[in-house]
């Protein structure tokens, strides 16, 4: 036992019931045992760990057995009630408020030491919400990143978890069906439930008291979004995930959750060697891949930056570019250098007027990937980008590889060709000298800023849902 651990607080705790309950004074016991009284208050006070020899001693004296007086329950709830609020003014929360230690002598009563004690649970339930200012949850976005570009953006034991729940499901080939999602979730001892009044906050809850995933209604469009949700939703369970203590374990949760998602729609033995014949005819295409497993395409590139570099041998980018040129998304491992702000953060950073993330929403015909090769200060790159849209904008997606890769891929033989000299200004930020010759000081735009660049982002144990609303949504069909 280490001095000052909860367990030498409760030893110490134990041995002062058992003395008071036999009526000694801390200088009787010390006699009876041969050390000073004063030596035997370090110890119940869990400052001083006591030799073996010196608790069989103190066992014996206090007439219990050794086992008793090493117990790690707390002798009473005045005991438990002690030892907790000891254990919280450890903390370093309680550090950071730079408010005294109370030391709960006699003059405080059990109520007292409850209402102190609940106080205390309260402020650490509310300090440990996982809730994140903006630039907190930047620096917890560029660590995920980091993250998994040492991994190649590969994780191989939710790949096997993934192989293993699909196999089980009775799939063997093509894209996985509504069907055998739901196989999965009860071999899990859920059932899958589709309803229409989920809180706006959520996009699906699951009730694991009885059983239940609650999903959007089954008819609304996009089979692979409610699959991918059904599957996400498990994936917490299977995971073993508990609730998440702070906003960089939630996002690695959800990023765990939609790999596991990705995995089980897009299988990787299936996925691998769909991708090893397209490699070998030299004709890999995102549109392909999505195509052959009825997903999104967003979902395709992704689980392509997946499996790319350990099975394809190739290092790749991927990149989710809102209208306005703004990153939203981003991931490389071939050395494209992605915009990055000083926390070393890419999420909303402007990406190059010259990149195919941006040209393609140039192009007229956006049925099909738009392809361009693309000379940057780290070498030049081959991108394939696809355009697209929500009810609120546009954005684009891309995946790419270095030069030398290209060959691999349909659209090599694209004629686009642009050079970017990003982050120097001069590629395309600055304007040119004729224009900022005539403008300059005659303009003042009125600029569109986004609330929650300045605001901290939602607080709650998962960050943005509304608790209430999700328990009041349980209560309502927990009877049916």
């Amino acid at each position: 036992m280490k001095a000052g651990s909860p367990d030498l607080a409760t030893l110490g705790q134990r041995i002062r019931h058992f003395r008071g309950e036999r009526g000694l004074t801390l200088d009787q016991l010390g006699e009876a045992v041969g050390m000073a009284g004063s030596q035997l208050s370090l110890i119940e006070n869990g400052k001083r760990e006591p030799k073996l020899s010196l608790l069989d001693s103190l066992a014996t004296a206090l007439d219990v057995e050794l086992a008793d007086l090493l117990s790690r329950e707390a002798p009473s709830r005045r005991a438990a009630l002690e030892l907790e609020l000891g254990r919280a003014q450890s903390s370093p929360l309680y550090a950071s408020l730079g408010l005294p230690a109370i030391r709960p002598g006699r003059g405080i009563t059990d109520e007292s030491l409850e209402a102190i004690v609940g106080l205390h649970q309260e402020l650490q339930r509310r300090a440990s919400e996982a809730i994140a200012t903006p630039e907190e949850a930047r620096r917890a976005n560029t660590e995920l990143r980091a993250r998994m570009r040492a991994r190649d953006n590969y994780l191989p034991d939710i790949e096997q978890l993934a192989e293993e729940q699909v196999h089980a499901s009775g799939h063997r080939s093509g894209a996985v069906t509504h069907r055998e999602v739901s196989v999965m979730a009860e071999r899990l001892g859920f059932q899958l439930f589709y309803v229409d009044d989920l809180p706006d906050s959520t996009r699906s809850i699951t009730d694991i008291a009885n059983g239940r995933i609650y999903l959007p209604p089954a008819s609304i469009p996009g089979g692979h979004g409610l699959r991918s949700m059904a599957l996400q939703a498990m994936g917490h369970r299977l995971l073993g995930h508990e609730r998440p203590g702070s906003y960089a374990e939630f996002l690695w949760q959800r990023l765990e959750i939609n790999y596991f998602a990705a995995a089980c729609l897009m299988p990787r033995e299936a996925s691998v060697s769909f991708l090893q014949a397209a490699k070998k005819e030299k004709r890999l295409a995102i549109e392909d891949f999505r195509d052959a497993f009825g997903v999104t395409h967003e979902a395709a590139a992704l689980r392509f930056t997946n499996l790319g570099t350990s099975h394809l041998d190739m290092t790749v980018h991927f990149l989710r570019v809102a209208g306005d040129g703004a990153l939203m998304k981003g991931y490389e491992n071939d050395g494209l250098p992605l915009p990055s702000d000083v926390t070393g953060s890419i999420e909303g950073q402007w990406v190059c007027k010259k990149w195919s993330a941006r040209t393609a929403f140039e192009h007229t015909n956006r049925t099909t990937e738009n392809y361009q090769y693309t000379d940057t200060p780290a070498g030049t790159f081959w991108c394939a980008t696809q355009t697209g849209r929500t009810d609120a904008a546009e954005f684009s997606i891309s995946v790419g590889v270095p030069f030398a890769q290209a060959k691999w891929f349909r659209g090599r033989e694209t004629a686009h060709r642009a050079m970017s000299t990003c982050p120097e200004e001069s590629c395309c930020r600055r304007a040119p000298a004729e224009l900022a010759e005539r403008w300059t000081g005659r303009a003042w735009p009125s600029a569109r800023l986004h609330a929650h660049v300045l605001s901290p982002l939602p607080s709650g144990t998962f960050p943005g849902v509304d608790d209430s609303a999700v328990y009041r949504f349980l209560e309502a069909h927990a009877g049916e």
